[in-house]
């Protein structure tokens, strides 16, 4: 017997450590933390639910105790802690875990509020039939390799024979040693489809595959915001992915209160903790971090979830919202990392190599178990060929059985007679008698005639690449229809990657604002040309006590600046705006911009591009003008741009694009105009935090009630008809083709008067009129430059549109009365016009290239800009 001494064998202890460490690193990351590409499962998980299919728990079951289920693991594969495995389980049977999960569980399995799951002793489960449809159908057909367990008393398998992949179905996440592995979820129809594409494409690019699978589809919901990281992971195996929980504005209405804003959170990131969610938002109000919030409650329920954050009279929504995204889990970062264990080997997948991955093993799967099919048609095949030789010799067979002296001397006489094999002469002596009748004896050939056909069969799918393919696809499709759902996250556009606006259609839209602070877009074409003097369209779903304020015509890459009446201007890109139907009420414009309340919009103009040569001209109520360039409002912050200082008690009500050429024309609401140059001589360019100069002078009780620019060839023929000093009562002058100032009355009477007819003066003037009313009560609504062709858009206090072409309305020379443009009910009134530009017109044509080349040259034209404009009535009106 050796001495302790001898038993001691010296070692380098750095060698030690290093080998004992990669043992064990080897371990976790093979036997713990890390997936197999192949079925998506780590051995745990692949442990429960071969024991739960040994066991018998399929979906059509009864339920069996999850204590039960733990234990037949604990004892026969997995030698580890008992809270571990019931972990595990109770994951998969989460429906806020798992895209799609794979244990059916009964009773309590633990909430999104991170509520533990019950104890494994009152707790339920089975399998789901998804879990059985795809991942231990074949199990039993040599699909896969088994290996000893622990001890070596029974078998488990490597690997599952998955028929999706389910490694990108229900992700994963897991810590290895010196590596880790983040892997989203995403939604089973797609994943089938991208399978599907692979197959018939072997070259397709990830590029491709993604317009497939645009991207994860987590259980939770929620939104991913743009489509960089989710790229970046897709190309390269590591990514990061914005996910946001979905919030909508309500307004709440509390009995004997005033009425409160409210923030809806309906949906969550994934893996966000909801009631530690309101738990933060809880702690950072009440430390003054969180600004604007009153009250948080949870209203969730069976239904759904409901989060509900009252807001303070005085909080923007917009920006309580944004900061909320910033500073709580309701904004978070997926990071993925697509790591996983490729033949025994950890690699970092991309999209279409994890697919690869996955449809070299399906291919495996399908050739195993048809090999398994084919010996086991062959086996029985044989048998049958014995026992029709049997057949045959029926009577001769009888007198040698009857004839041996024992059961191994018939066997062995069989064997010799009739060339038949052990198992065949076996098979004989063990047939029983009714297989001698006729009808058996058909059976039998027929079912030889069967198998011979089966055999010829696989033999034909071994043989073939495209057949096993075939038989993918088909069995992809049936999983399809069976187990496909719709996708619960949404994939929206992130505002900082829209570097490319080009991706986005350019076309022609219409804006239309309320005055209770409604906003919505709605395509052009929705508005058919009717005949004058006709009713007109519905244009917004109303209520009882909101009328229209704002009604312009611009395109989707449009800058939109709003102008508020202190003076103060914001933007947004005119396709950042929802758009709705004709019937639809339209988004409250506080959800997009942070608009105090005591605050409205007064003017909204849209802009294609900010240049030197350009200039805002802001006209304010109490009559002061001022001229701004453009390029000074080319960075409007998120907050607010202030465009104009205002005296006490005044307020900015129009904002109109201009350059120094052109001219300016006022009018006020008893009929009076005033038409002078924009030139620096009449009118000084002004910094942005200055007050302006006088407009016009204005009779007692008068006011002014818009404002219009006219471009500088327009300016040239008012030059030069009044050289001419031509008479103001004819409706003749030096621009009968236009353009012509359209004059419209509160009342639905409108006319074009040439712009002749308005000569230019000195600012500050009485100006002169540009209408006779019909009526002693009627009041000026707005004044328009139009031109040969262009059709506009009237909308009245109650939403209704109508759409007119500017040739049916007659030409009359100031003094007139003008003709009815709009049939009004009752005390309805004129509240907004709009100029629709001639590139907004184009119908019936035949080249589709030809209507865009006509919508960009007069998307280019700068008359055309310059004519659309809104005029708003006040609430006298």
């Amino acid at each position: 017997m050796a001495t302790p001494e001898e038993r001691i064998v010296p070692t380098d202890l750095r060698n030690e450590m290093s080998r004992s460490y990669l043992e064990y690193a080897m371990s976790v990351i093979v036997g713990r933390a890390l997936p197999d590409a192949r079925d998506g499962l780590k051995p745990v998980h692949r442990r429960i639910l071969y024991a739960m299919h040994e066991l018998g728990l399929a979906a059509d079951r009864p339920f069996r105790k999850c204590a039960r289920v733990v234990g037949e693991v604990l004892g026969k594969y997995h030698p580890h802690g008992d809270t571990a495995v019931y972990d595990a389980l109770v994951r998969m049977a989460q429906d806020f875990s798992m895209r799609v999960p794979l244990i059916n569980g009964h009773g309590n399995f633990g909430s999104i509020d991170n509520d533990p799951p019950a104890a494994m002793r009152y707790t339920e489960c089975r399998l789901q039939s998804l879990t059985s449809d795809s991942l231990l159908q074949d199990i039993e057909s040599e699909t896969v390799d088994f290996a000893d367990n622990f001890d070596g008393s029974q078998q488990e398998p490597v690997v599952m024979p998955s028929r999706l992949p389910q490694l990108l179905l229900n992700g994963s996440s897991g810590i290895a040693v010196g590596m880790a592995t983040n892997i989203p979820p995403h939604n089973p129809g797609e994943l089938i489809d991208g399978v599907i594409a692979l197959i018939n494409n072997p070259e397709i690019s990830t590029a491709e595959l993604m317009e497939i699978i645009p991207g994860p589809d987590f259980p939770t919901g929620g939104q991913i915001l743009g489509r960089s990281g989710i790229r970046d992971a897709y190309m390269t195996g590591r990514g990061s992915v914005t996910m946001r929980g979905v919030a909508t504005m309500e307004t709440i209405e509390h009995r004997g209160r005033p009425d409160r804003e409210a923030i809806i959170i309906t949906e969550l990131p994934y893996q966000t903790n909801k009631a530690g969610m309101i738990e933060r938002i809880a702690e950072m109000v009440n430390e003054r971090r969180l600004e604007g919030i009153s009250d948080i409650r949870d209203e969730s329920d069976r239904d759904g979830m409901r989060i509900v954050i009252e807001l303070k009279r005085d909080a923007y929504p917009r920006v309580v919202l944004n900061n909320l995204y910033k500073q709580t889990p309701l904004q978070n970062n997926f990071g993925v990392n697509m790591l996983a264990l490729v033949n025994g080997e950890p690699q970092l997948l991309g999209l279409k190599r994890m697919l690869e991955v996955f449809l070299e093993f399906r291919e495996e799967t399908i050739i195993r178990r048809t090999r398994y099919e084919l010996r086991r048609a062959e086996e029985k095949d044989h048998i049958l060929q014995g026992y029709l030789i049997a057949l045959t010799n029926l009577d001769a067979i009888i007198a040698l059985i009857r004839g041996a002296a024992d059961t191994p001397a018939a066997k062995q006489e069989l064997m010799d007679t009739y060339s038949l094999s052990d198992l065949q002469a076996d098979a004989i002596l063990q047939m029983q008698l009714r297989r001698l009748t006729a009808l058996e004896a058909d059976k039998i050939q027929q079912e030889h005639e069967d198998l011979v056909a089966k055999i010829t069969d696989l033999q034909d799918i071994l043989a073939r690449r495209e057949r096993i393919l075939e038989i993918i696809t088909t069995e992809l499709g049936e999983l399809k229809a069976k187990h496909d759902s719709p996708r619960r996250t949404v994939i929206e556009v992130d505002d900082g990657e829209l570097t490319d606006i080009s991706l986005i259609a350019n076309e022609q839209v219409v804006i239309l604002v309320t005055d209770q602070g409604y906003i919505k877009r709605m395509p052009v074409a929705t508005f058919e040309a009717q005949s004058r003097a006709t009713r007109g369209k519905a244009g917004a779903k109303m209520k009882e006590d909101d009328a229209v304020q704002h009604f312009i015509t611009c395109y989707t890459h449009d800058y939109l600046l709003f102008f508020s009446d202190r003076g103060v201007t914001y933007a947004l890109r005119a396709y950042q705006i929802a758009e709705g139907s004709r019937a639809a009420r339209g988004m409250p414009i506080v959800q997009m911009l942070p608009i105090p309340k005591e605050e409205a919009i007064t003017s909204v103009l849209a802009v294609r591009e900010f240049t030197d040569e350009d200039y805002l001209v802001m006209l304010t109520q109490g009559g002061f003008v001022k001229k701004t360039a453009l390029s000074a409002f080319s960075n409007i912050r998120t907050n607010g741009l202030i465009a104009i200082s205002l005296e006490e008690g005044d307020y900015l009500k129009w904002v109109r694009l201009a350059r120094n050429t052109d001219s300016i024309l006022i009018g006020s609401r008893r009929g009076m105009t005033i038409h002078f140059k924009a030139s620096d001589e009449q009118l000084r360019p002004l910094g942005r935090p200055t007050r302006g100069v006088r407009a016009m002078s204005l009779r007692d009780g008068d006011e002014l009630i818009s404002m219009d620019i006219l471009p500088s060839q327009v300016v040239e023929a008012v030059v030069q008809a009044a050289e001419n000093d031509e008479d103001d009562e004819s409706v003749a002058g030096g621009n009968e083709g236009g353009p012509w100032v359209l004059v419209i009355t509160a009342s639905g009477l409108g006319k074009r008067v040439p712009v002749a007819k308005f000569r230019l003066q000195n600012r500050a003037g009485m100006g002169l009129m540009a209408i006779k009313f019909r009526k002693r009560d009627d009041t000026l609504a707005s004044l328009l430059v139009v031109g040969e062709g262009d059709e506009l858009m009237l909308v009245t206090n109650r939403g209704i549109i109508i759409r007119q072409r500017v040739n049916d309305i007659s030409i009359q020379s100031r003094p007139a009365t003008g003709v009815r443009l709009q049939r009004l009910d009752g005390e309805d009134a004129i509240a907004a016009v709009a100029v629709v530009p001639p590139a907004l017109q184009v119908e019936g044509l035949d080249d589709a290239v030809e209507a865009i080349e006509a919508i960009e040259e007069a998307a280019e034209d700068r008359t055309v800009v310059d004519v659309i404009a809104v005029e708003g009535a006040t609430e006298e009106e």
